[in-house]
């Protein structure tokens, strides 16, 4: 086996530790210690500070999700919204039963403490495989006018991210969980719902009642 090198170790540190306390709550210090560096300087030295150390857990993560919803796509050849979000959300929540992955209970706390500038800056490459997803997605849901149809995608990608999050840290507590399959069959089936759902009667009013605004912003995964 593969000893992870100093670098990976203080990203796996932090995944966990970010996971857990937050990015307030935890100091590059207790991430070296963590890491099982005894140089305590080991963190500010290889990444400089919490913010790239940030960039770079997605860095480690992203390229094999994203290799994989690439796979998925070209296996399966989707064309309709349940198989166009199975192929971006499957990889998401595959992630999540990993031994020792804390990633999606990472991003959600990013999610929850609202720190979009970190996803914002993420590399173009890695981000255009969830915006592509919103691209077709956007396409397949002509009766939601914006900012519905953004806020609707945007509440679906978070909404799969959470509870990828929640059964991860159930499994690391040892907790019971539904059958992998189950879970992705039952969780699919309300994302997909949720998109396909008509505006109703009092929606519709009291979004012509609103002013102008932009359309949410999905939090990439």
């Amino acid at each position: 086996m593969v000893q992870p090198s100093v670098k990976q170790q203080i990203v796996l540190a932090a995944e966990r530790l970010f996971a857990v306390h937050g990015l307030e709550g935890v100091s590059l210090r207790q991430i070296s210690a963590e890491a099982g560096n005894g140089n305590n300087t080991a963190v500010q030295y290889h990444f400089g500070s919490k913010e790239r150390l940030v960039q770079e857990i997605f860095e480690y993560r992203l390229p094999d999700l994203n290799e994989r919803r690439r796979l998925l796509v070209a296996r399966r050849r989707p064309d309709d919204l349940r198989a166009w979000v199975e192929c971006h959300i499957l990889p998401v929540l595959e992630q999540g039963e990993q031994e020792g992955s804390h990633y999606l209970s990472f991003v959600a706390m990013l999610q929850q403490h609202g720190r979009r500038d970190l996803f914002e800056s993420l590399p173009a490459e890695l981000a255009k495989p969830t915006t592509d997803f919103v691209e077709r997605i956007g396409a397949l849901l002509p009766h939601l006018p914006e900012p519905l149809l953004g806020h609707r995608i945007a509440q679906v990608l978070a909404f799969g991210v959470h509870a990828a999050a929640q059964r991860e840290r159930t499994r690391t507590r040892g907790g019971s969980v539904l059958p992998f399959a189950v879970h992705v069959g039952d969780l699919l089936d309300g994302l997909v719902g949720f998109l396909r759902a008509p505006l109703s009667a009092t929606t519709e009013v009291v979004l012509g009642e609103s002013g102008p605004s932009e359309p949410a912003l999905p939090l990439y995964p």
